[in-house]
């Protein structure tokens, strides 16, 4: 089962923040031989998107980094959505979902 996490996303601003992963156990969970991808929809149903960009950093130590620059960010409305972490590799696994709250952005 994926963990839950919740993030916020200040609109007009760089947004980036780094995920443990961990396994059942309580371990480091090692990546190595996964690629990761994130993406942020309205609702679960919506065929609109938007993609954090994801990267493992520390494949070994199970750590993830989701970034979106500013010019993505000023795109998406204030608002509640949901988003999800997969990894993919020897298996596809949802690590991490949850709700993003996008603040709105009044300097542009």
């Amino acid at each position: 089962m994926a963990a839950y996490s919740e993030i916020t996303i200040e609109q007009y601003s760089d947004f980036s923040t780094n995920l443990s992963i961990d396994t059942d156990q309580g371990d480091n969970f090692n990546l190595s031989s996964f690629s990761v991808s994130s993406q942020i929809r309205k609702s679960y149903y919506s065929q609109t998107y938007y993609i954090l960009d994801a990267s493992i950093t520390d494949a070994a130590n199970g750590t993830i980094y989701l970034s979106m620059p500013s010019a993505n960010t000023a795109n998406i409305e204030p608002g509640r959505y949901v988003y999800d972490v997969v990894i993919d590799g020897p298996s596809k696994i949802r690590i991490i979902e949850g709700i993003v709250t996008v603040l709105p952005g009044v300097t542009r």
